[in-house]
């Protein structure tokens, strides 16, 4: 078991479980800016791959650990590709063209929700009337968005929540996977570095066959500062969350999803000027009272990465 850490760590902590929340939460309006832009999202993964891939590459550099090479390394890299960001992330970009940035941000509130049936249908968890419970806010929290005829501004929107809904699903699957299966003996930057670089060459002929493939071209606007934002945002805020885990505990950890969820929508206010229904500021209040439900209660030993 790790010592307890001092004060001084756990301020270290807080800052960067801050961050966190602040640089997952700015992804969605950033998202929304390429979209709009006419960006689709094999184009945007592709590039959100390579980025990530030259950012975790240099890190994996620096620390003198080799790249996943291994048949069994291959294997694990290609499923975290697909479950954790080609699949889940066309999904989400194809909504965030259609709908509010907010609601994208509270929608995906619901991953720690959906991980609970997950992990009952795996054997990871056992079941618990409390965070049944928790799931049920959640999914009432959807219907209140979907239902009412002035939660949004169009309603034809409706009908791409479900769409929405594809990528907290994955999330979920994405970690009761690594929960039941492990690593294969590889650390966060090694298997997102592997899984950038297998999504790199999964997504690009998929962006070239749809004619989504993006070229950059000199001056770059704002949507190509924004899919760089977002992708560098993402890459940094992922490492930093599982070296988080490793250091203070699961249970510290999870509390990134009121932030991200909350930041999700301060940004796109600042950014985007979104305005929201009633409807939608009650939605917001029962998904963070689901997320209470949810959390796990009784965090793991912790264990440093080398």
């Amino acid at each position: 078991m790790q010592a307890r850490p001092m004060r001084r760590d756990w301020l270290v902590y807080i800052a960067i479980l801050i961050f966190c929340g602040a640089a997952w939460g700015i992804t969605q309006p950033l998202a929304k800016i390429a979209v709009t832009a006419g960006y689709r999202h094999f184009g945007i993964i592709f590039w959100q791959f390579a980025i990530g891939a030259v950012l975790l590459g240099a890190i994996n550099m620096l620390r003198g650990r080799p790249l996943p090479r291994e048949g069994r390394h291959l294997a694990f890299c290609t499923i975290i590709a697909l479950i954790g960001t080609l699949l889940p992330n066309a999904a989400s970009y194809t909504a965030a063209f259609h709908l509010p940035s907010g609601i994208m941000s509270i929608v995906l509130s619901l991953i720690p929700m959906l991980a609970f049936p997950v992990a009952l249908a795996l054997g990871l968890d056992r079941f618990s009337l409390v965070r049944l419970l928790g799931l049920c806010l959640g999914l009432c929290a959807i219907l209140l968005i979907a239902l009412p005829e002035s939660s949004l501004p169009d309603r034809a929107m409706v009908w791409w929540l479900p769409l929405a809904l594809v990528a907290p699903f994955f999330y979920a699957v994405e970690g009761n996977f690594v929960a039941r299966y492990g690593t294969e003996g590889l650390d966060a930057v090694q298997v997102l570095l592997g899984a950038s670089l297998i999504g790199m060459v999964l997504a690009a002929p998929l962006a070239a066959m749809t004619g989504q493939f993006i070229m950059p071209t000199a001056p770059l606007g704002l949507p190509e500062f924004a899919i760089i934002g977002s992708s560098v945002a993402h890459a940094v805020s992922y490492t930093l969350y599982v070296w988080l885990v490793t250091r203070a505990g699961s249970v510290f950890a999870a509390q990134v999803s009121y932030l991200v969820t909350g930041f999700g929508i301060f940004w796109a206010k600042l950014i985007l000027a979104e305005t929201y229904s009633p409807w939608v500021w009650a939605a917001l209040v029962l998904m963070l009272a689901g997320l209470a439900l949810v959390q796990p209660r009784k965090p793991p030993e912790t264990v440093a990465l080398s």
